[in-house]
């Protein structure tokens, strides 16, 4: 028989989950690999270095950049470590308001991560029913902030502007006609609360339906259970967060252990893994889902407006930081000054350092930053969860089939806009 000799395989750069960004060198023993490496760079965004040359203000759509299917928790991180920085309080309502669209961005990602990580394994129809419940939720991004996925909606001090009264609405065309358009409009008569009420009610038959699909299914469970084992000591060591430290039995999530906005007035639970396999994360953010649901019905809860604690400002009244309505700006001399002032030169930070983090749907999203008492930041350190699991692909692939580096790489749920930053 003919010796069997090691390859060294180029895998990628065009998987799916890093579409041309992320080169994954395989040392192959037939089908089995013996090592892997990482090569990442090839995209780098430089968000760090390019804060420093941007008002603290105008890095907030970056943020949106980094993890693009988690916008707002990345904004989220970033205006917190402003906020610790700059001693700024913010209103109760925007914290309700933050916390809801958090768990709005955290069920967006997950149903992206499943329906994708699905297809990579070969289950082709799980994609077409998560992106269908993605686009109920894009419009609840784009009803505030007008834009579908950069939504630069978060600010130092709050949020930019308060809840839609009305929800957008389809309009007949030669593709739909009036009968079908009704129905699509049947839950966009209200408000954006009504809407987001609704879809809550509606979210976890859905979640039934892909439980359905994948939960039982002996292919899903041939190609995920016992596939990218971590130990719980490992995860540990190695600085794994979210999904992928929970998926190996450590109850650790930053909204329940060190809470930030309103998370210690929620009545959520945490799910924690037993094996720290593909399946159990894959359980994990099944679960995670079902628990974003029910913290969303909280704060829509809170926020009605026949809640009066519910009402209020949404951002902070300290103008040097937040700038003033446009009514009183221009009716006011000082306001008009205020105005002026944070458009052209921006906030002016007090000298200081200060690292603030989020449960970011992919784990711990930290952002450490650096003032000098500047209109920028002096320096900008951003702690991605992607990066750190990354550097876990050679101990979770050793031993494993080329064809489980796939299911690998998407139990990670990486993003490369915040793995190059």
């Amino acid at each position: 028989m003919a010796e069997i000799q090691n390859y060294t395989l180029n895998f990628g750069p065009q998987h799916p989950s890093a579409h041309g960004v992320l080169r994954l060198v395989l040392e192959l023993d037939g089908e089995v690999i013996v090592r892997s490496d990482p090569h990442i760079g090839l995209l780098h965004r430089a968000t760090e270095k390019l804060a420093e040359t941007r008002t603290w203000i105008q890095s907030v759509p970056y943020m949106d950049r980094l993890d693009y299917v988690s916008m707002m928790c990345n904004e989220h991180a970033y205006c917190m470590a402003i906020e610790k920085l700059a001693g700024i309080e913010v209103p109760e309502r925007a914290q309700y308001i933050r916390v809801m669209f958090d768990e709005v961005t955290r069920i967006l990602n997950h149903l992206l991560w499943v329906g994708c990580h699905a297809l990579d394994i070969g289950a082709m129809a799980m994609v077409l029913y998560s992106f269908r419940e993605r686009e109920d939720l894009m419009d609840a991004y784009e009803a505030v902030s007008g834009a579908r996925m950069h939504a630069a909606y978060y600010r130092p001090g709050g949020v930019y502007r308060d809840l839609p009264e009305v929800m957008p609405q389809y309009t007949a065309n030669k593709f739909k006609n009036a009968a079908a358009i009704k129905e699509l409009n049947e839950a966009r008569q209200g408000s954006l609360l009504d809407f987001l009420e609704d879809f809550c009610r509606r979210f976890p038959t859905y979640l039934d339906e892909y439980e359905t699909l994948l939960t039982d299914n002996r292919i899903w469970k041939q190609r995920t259970v016992g596939v990218g084992v971590i130990s719980p000591e490992r995860a540990i060591n190695m600085g794994l967060s979210g999904a992928m430290l929970r998926g190996s039995g450590i109850e650790w999530d930053l909204r329940k252990k060190q809470p930030y906005e309103v998370y210690d007035k929620m009545d959520f639970d945490i799910a924690v893994g037993v094996n720290g396999d593909s399946y159990d994360r894959y359980l994990v953010r099944m679960f995670e889902m079902r628990q974003s649901n029910r913290i969303i019905q909280q704060c829509i809860a809170w926020l009605r407006a026949d809640n009066a604690k519910g009402a209020g400002p949404v951002i902070t009244d300290n103008h040097k930081v937040a700038p003033p309505s446009r009514e009183s700006m221009k009716g006011n001399m000082e306001e008009l000054i205020h105005h002026f002032k944070l458009f052209t030169e921006g906030m002016h930070v007090p000298p200081g350092e200060a690292y603030a983090a989020v449960e970011h749907p992919k784990g711990e999203f930290g952002i450490y930053a650096i003032s000098d008492g500047a209109n920028k930041p002096y320096r900008l350190k951003i702690r991605a969860p992607g990066y750190v699991h990354l550097s876990a692909m050679d101990e979770m692939a050793k031993g494993h089939m080329i064809a489980d580096a796939v299911t690998i790489i998407g139990t990670m749920d990486v993003v490369f806009g915040e793995i190059d930053r």
